[in-house]
C-alpha cells in the first residue's frame, strides 16, 4: 500500500489520478497489474506529449516539398536512384556481405488479419497462389534458400506485438520454424503508448485494471530492438545490416544482395538508411513518396500532398512526386542504435485520432464511442531518414517486389496479391521456354507458385525440368 500512496502522488501530480481512483477495490492480483503496468510508462515525457499531440494538433511539417530525384537540391540530401547505378558491382558488394555473415533479416509482425477475416496473426495468413503457405513460410524459405546460396546462418528477427506475441511464438514451433534453427530466430514485442482522451488529455482506461494502450508505431522499432537485447546480439554475431520489411508483402525480397551492395557503396550511400521505392501507379495512390522537405529527404503522407503536387508531371511525362513507399529499408546497426538511445529528442511522435473504448472509474461504466474520442501516438520508421547523412533510395520494379495484402477485397488484397504473385512467376517460366495462358488484359491465367528454394529468380529455372506449357485456369507448383 505503500507503492500504491507513492505512486498516487505521483500520478495525481501529473493530472492523470483517475488511474487509480478505484486500486483499493481491487483484488491485490489486480492491484499490482495495475500499478506494474504503470509504472513501465516513461511519464517524465507525458504532459510535453500531451501538450504538443493531445490538447492541440501540431503544426504541419514545414519547408518546400520537393521531390527526391530533384538535381538542383543540395547533392549531398539527394537520394540516389537505381536506374543511375550499376547493379552488378552492387550485387558483388551484397553478396559479399552475405556471404561473411553481415545481414540479419528483420520482420515488423505485430498486426492482426481482422481486416482480411484471418482469426490470428497477419503473419500467418495464407498468402502464397496454389498451396496458401502463410506469409511466415514464404519469408522463411527466402532465409533458407539465402543460407543454401551463401553458406552462412542468416538470424531472423520478428517484432510482434502484446496482442499476438504468444500466437506467433506458437505458429513457429508447431510448424518446427519452417525448417529453420528456431536458435537463429529471435521475436520480441513492440513497445505501447498509452490512448489519451481528446478533450482533457487524461489516459483511458480500458478496465478497472487495465490502461488502454497501443503499440507505438514501426517507428518504435528501434528502441524495440535495443530494449529486446537484440541489437547486442546482432553485433555480437558481427551483424551490421539489417534488412526490414513488413510482414504483409509476399514478394518482399527479404536479402537482396542489389539492396545491401547500395547500402554500402559508400559514393552514394553513408550507409546507415536505405530504402527501396516503387513508381506509383497513379496520382490517387494512396502511398507515402520519398521526398525532400526543406532540405530533409524523408517521406510525405499522400494526404500532406496537395492535388496540385501530386498530379504535377516532370518533362518526360512521369509524376514528380513518382517515388513510393514500399517499407522496404537496410539500417545499419549502429544507425539504429543511435536511434534508439535518442529517445525523445529522436524520431517525432505522430498523432492519429482514433475511436477507443474506455472504462470510467467514477461511475464503473465502459462507453463504447461512435466517433473519435481518443489521440493515440506512433512513430515511423521511415523518419530515421532525417537523421542519416547521405540516405540512398533504390528503385525496383512493383510487378517483381510489391504485392501487399492489406484489404480484405480489391486493391491490395488476398485475390489481387496471388494475381500478381502469379504473374511474376509466369514471366520466369516463359522467360525460361514455357508457354503460359494470359488472358486479354494480359494477366497470367493459371494459378502458378513457385518456392524460393526452387529459384530465386528467372534464371535459376532455366535448365530444369518444367512442363513445356500451362493449361489455362490450371494450377502449378515448383
Amino acid at each position: 500500500m505503500d507503492r500504491l500512496a507513492s505512486l498516487r502522488t505521483h500520478m495525481e501530480s501529473l493530472r492523470q489520478g483517475h488511474l487509480l481512483a478505484g486500486a483499493e477495490a481491487l483484488s491485490s492480483q489486480d492491484r499490482d497489474a495495475l500499478i506494474g503496468r504503470i509504472e513501465s510508462i516513461g511519464w517524465e515525457a507525458i504532459p510535453e506529449l500531451v501538450e504538443h499531440y493531445v490538447k492541440c494538433r501540431p503544426a504541419a511539417a514545414s519547408g518546400e516539398i520537393v521531390p527526391a530525384s530533384c538535381a538542383t537540391v543540395d547533392p549531398e540530401c539527394v537520394c540516389d536512384s537505381v536506374s543511375l547505378v550499376d547493379a552488378g558491382d552492387l550485387r558483388e558488394r551484397g553478396e559479399a556481405m552475405l556471404l561473411a555473415g553481415r545481414v540479419a533479416a528483420f520482420t515488423v509482425a505485430g498486426g492482426q488479419g481482422t481486416r482480411l477475416g484471418w482469426q490470428g496473426p497477419k503473419g500467418t495468413f495464407p498468402a502464397s497462389p496454389v498451396t496458401g503457405k502463410p506469409l511466415f513460410r514464404l519469408f522463411a524459405e527466402q532465409i533458407l534458400a539465402a543460407q543454401n546460396r551463401w553458406g552462412h546462418t542468416i538470424r531472423w528477427y520478428i517484432m510482434t506485438s502484446k496482442a499476438n506475441d504468444a500466437q506467433t511464438r506458437s505458429f513457429f514451433l508447431d510448424n518446427r520454424c519452417f525448417g529453420l534453427d528456431r536458435r537463429q530466430i529471435m521475436m520480441f514485442p513492440q513497445g505501447m503508448m498509452p490512448a489519451f482522451d481528446a478533450e482533457s488529455g487524461r489516459v483511458l482506461l480500458e478496465g478497472p485494471a487495465a490502461l488502454a494502450m497501443s503499440p507505438d508505431g514501426h517507428g518504435g522499432s528501434y528502441q524495440a530492438l535495443l530494449r529486446s537485447g537484440a541489437l547486442d546480439q546482432m553485433e555480437g554475431r558481427g551483424v551490421e545490416a539489417i534488412s526490414y520489411f513488413q510482414v504483409d508483402n509476399p514478394l518482399a525480397p527479404v536479402l537482396d544482395p542489389v539492396f545491401l551492395g547500395l547500402h554500402a557503396d559508400s559514393e552514394r550511400s553513408s550507409g546507415e538508411f536505405t530504402s527501396k521505392m516503387v513508381p506509383k501507379c497513379g496520382p490517387d495512390e494512396k502511398v507515402g513518396v520519398f521526398a525532400l522537405r526543406g532540405g530533409v529527404p524523408g517521406v510525405v503522407e499522400y494526404s500532406d500532398l496537395s492535388c496540385e503536387q501530386a498530379e504535377a508531371m516532370d518533362a518526360s511525362g512521369r509524376l514528380c512526386f513518382a517515388a513510393g513507399n514500399i517499407a522496404m529499408h537496410i539500417i545499419s546497426t549502429e544507425f539504429a542504435r543511435r536511434v534508439a538511445v535518442g529517445g525523445e529528442d529522436g524520431l517525432p511522435w505522430h498523432r492519429a485520432d482514433k475511436k477507443v473504448t474506455w472504462y470510467d472509474p467514477a461511475s464503473g461504466e465502459t462507453h463504447a464511442p461512435t466517433q473519435p474520442n481518443a489521440v493515440k501516438l506512433e512513430r515511423f520508421v521511415f523518419d530515421a531518414m532525417g537523421i542519416a547523412k547521405k540516405p540512398a533510395i533504390l528503385e525496383v520494379s512493383r510487378e517483381a517486389e510489391f504485392a501487399p495484402i492489406k484489404n480484405a477485397s480489391g486493391v491490395d488484397s488476398a485475390e489481387s496479391s496471388s494475381q500478381l504473385q502469379s504473374d511474376l512467376y509466369g514471366g520466369w517460366l516463359e522467360q525460361a521456354g514455357v508457354t503460359v495462358p494470359r488472358r486479354a488484359d494480359g494477366h497470367v491465367d493459371a494459378a502458378i507458385e513457385i518456392s524460393p528454394l526452387t529459384a530465386m529468380s528467372a534464371e535459376e529455372l532455366c535448365g530444369q525440368n518444367l512442363p513445356a506449357e500451362i493449361a489455362p485456369g490450371s494450377d502449378f507448383v515448383c
